[in-house]
């Protein structure tokens, strides 16, 4: 009798939620923040080689100086809508700036001298921009809605130091995060894009709180400078991961990737990206395509 045995081959699962390096340490400075990924895959972030810029880094980790920021100004936040144009928060110049990708130029989008310093920025599927602006002096805060017509109008105050900001994927709720405090909120989006019904997500006693993004699903995706990690939050409230990310001081993530599983972020002690896969894509990923 003959028996006969056939190999194969099984690849491997990829290891979810365990971050690696994706850029040499110090390839941005430490104030590297603000990670968004454009249709292409490229990762931008700022302050590649040196400050005030924004780099480029391709898919295979490749990164450069794409833009120079102009005279006063230090990106924070970077978000780019279905079109491609990206958004900046200029906490320096108290701005919302405009970079068109195809001209390398960047504008003013909206300007307010009362606010503190716009630290990161939400983008509505009707492309409104939503900002966060703590004042870190005082441990205050603040949320601003910037519409289309680029209207700037306060919508929450007498916060604690607004960081983190997201919008649901239904559109609905609005959730905004306090670094020192450690609250995670939400407020309901009303059709007037008021905010109303502020209510308390989830509070950690540890770490601190910078940015968030959320994937298809809503869960919250939020970076812990002190602990070194990102905390994937269900939109309950209930801690469903916990990644170390190779540093204790994460600023920002965003989705990217050829699937929209791959989340990047940005890490300020080694002043490099790292990544890891997740089980689900990113919503920002979602919305592009």
């Amino acid at each position: 009798m003959f028996v006969l045995y056939l190999s194969s081959t099984v690849e491997p699962a990829e290891p979810l939620f365990v971050a690696t390096p994706f850029t040499e340490p110090h390839s941005f400075t430490a104030e590297i923040e603000g990670p968004a990924c454009d249709r292409d895959g490229n990762v931008f972030a700022v302050s590649f080689a040196r400050k005030p810029t924004i780099g480029r880094v391709s898919p295979d980790g490749h990164g450069e100086v794409y833009v120079e920021m102009p005279e006063g100004s230090l990106a924070n936040g970077i978000r780019f809508d279905r079109r491609g144009i990206a958004y900046l928060a200029d906490y320096t110049g108290h701005n919302i700036l405009r970079l068109d990708p195809r001209t390398h130029k960047i504008d003013v989008f909206a300007h307010e001298s009362t606010m503190h310093q716009p630290n990161d920025l939400a983008l509505s599927k009707d492309g409104t921009l939503w900002a966060s602006d703590p004042d870190w002096e005082k441990s205050t805060g603040q949320v601003w809605r910037i519409d289309r017509n680029r209207d700037i109008t306060r919508v929450a105050a007498d916060m604690g130091t607004t960081n983190g900001i997201e919008v649901s994927p239904d559109g609905h709720t609005l959730y905004v995060n306090e670094s020192i405090e450690r609250n995670l909120w939400a407020f309901r989006i009303e059709r007037d894009r008021t905010l109303s019904g502020k209510r308390l997500i989830v509070q950690f006693p540890d770490g601190g709180f910078d940015g968030m993004r959320c994937d298809i699903d809503g869960n919250l995706y939020i970076t812990r400078p002190g602990k070194g990690t990102v905390v994937v939050v269900s939109p309950q409230g209930k801690v469903l991961h916990e990644v170390d990310v190779l540093g204790k001081r994460p600023t920002n993530l965003c989705f990217g990737g050829a699937d929209g599983r791959t989340c990047y972020v940005t890490e300020a002690e080694q002043g490099r990206l790292v990544k890891f896969r997740t089980d689900r894509p990113g919503l920002e990923w979602k919305r592009r395509r």
